[in-house]
């Protein structure tokens, strides 16, 4: 389908490419870059490259193109179950595997290992996403619930959208937390500076995070924090945004920060209503050796 935007004049000598960028959800500066190359934007019906700077009244079409259906194959990739029925497996994720099949990570993923586990999966986020009710990022370690049929899919994620689910993870932050407890309420969005970050901005969606220190140490903090609702990076930003980035992160984190290929971040329990029975079920699994050989350094 093709969209339509006419220059308003606070947008005028702005480049195509960044405007567009900050306008479409979702779509990089270097994607509409691409876009562009391919023939997919026209100002004023004709074709222009990635560096035409807008003018006021200018009338801007795009059509985004399809996306390349992507081939997923069963992985024999280990899987370490933490608990599984005829409806839905609980996993223990670990650090710097990819949830599901994208563009850049076509195989080694977590769905990938799934359909070779499993008969069946759920079908409600389509083809490419299988089971997946809800992630964590490539770099975050930890508990994932998995559905295998639809309707225990659809009773998870009302169980998410009613913030009936308790999630908690376990992170070492830069910088020493002088309270016991906190709660961060702060929007989350798209940072408008780079649409591949998130960050709290005035028009972002409701974001809330209860924090609690678990150990002090002299330049880091082991924090717990449960998650009142799920948005992209919520705890990476949110640690940011007060101030105690995560240790490791390459995205929010320090500039110098710990060598540990990635944020020092666990979803370490969950406790959920089973779809079926209705009975309370609560998981909860160790942090990796890395983050615990972290925390055994600090105390040394």
């Amino acid at each position: 389908m093709t969209q339509q935007h006419t220059v308003t004049e606070p947008e005028q000598n702005i480049r195509i490419d960044k405007l567009l960028a900050g306008m479409i959800a979702d779509a990089s500066r270097s994607e509409i870059q691409t876009w562009i190359a391919d023939g997919h934007v026209y100002v004023n019906k004709r074709q222009i490259k990635a560096n035409y700077k807008c003018q006021t009244g200018d009338t801007i079409e795009w059509r985004e193109p399809e996306p390349e259906r992507l081939t997923i194959e069963p992985e024999n990739i280990p899987l370490a179950v933490v608990y599984e029925d005829s409806d839905l497996l609980v996993v223990n994720k670990p650090k710097g595997m990819v949830v599901h099949p994208s563009a850049g990570h076509q195989s080694g993923t977590l769905v990938n290992a799934l359909l070779h586990h499993c008969d069946r999966l759920s079908s409600v986020n389509g083809e490419e996403r299988p089971g997946i009710v809800h992630r964590l990022d490539k770099d975050t370690s930890g508990l994932l619930i998995v559905a295998k049929n639809d309707a225990a899919h659809n009773h998870i994620a009302e169980q998410l959208s009613a913030k009936a689910i308790d999630r908690r993870y376990e992170v070492i932050v830069h910088g020493v937390i002088e309270h016991e407890t906190g709660l961060i309420d702060a929007p989350i969005g798209r940072d408008p500076n780079d649409r591949k970050k998130m960050d709290v901005v005035d028009n972002g969606k409701p974001a809330i995070t209860h924090f609690r220190v678990m150990n002090c140490y002299r330049d880091f903090t082991h924090v717990e924090c449960q998650l009142e609702t799920g948005r992209t990076h919520q705890i990476r930003v949110h640690m940011k945004y007060i101030g105690f980035p995560i240790a490791g992160d390459p995205k929010y984190g320090q500039r110098k920060t710990l060598d540990i290929g990635g944020q020092a971040l666990h979803a370490k329990s969950l406790s959920f209503r089973h779809p079926t029975t209705n009975e309370e079920q609560h998981f909860e699994v160790e942090a990796p050796a890395y983050f615990q050989k972290l925390l055994a350094q600090f105390e040394g």
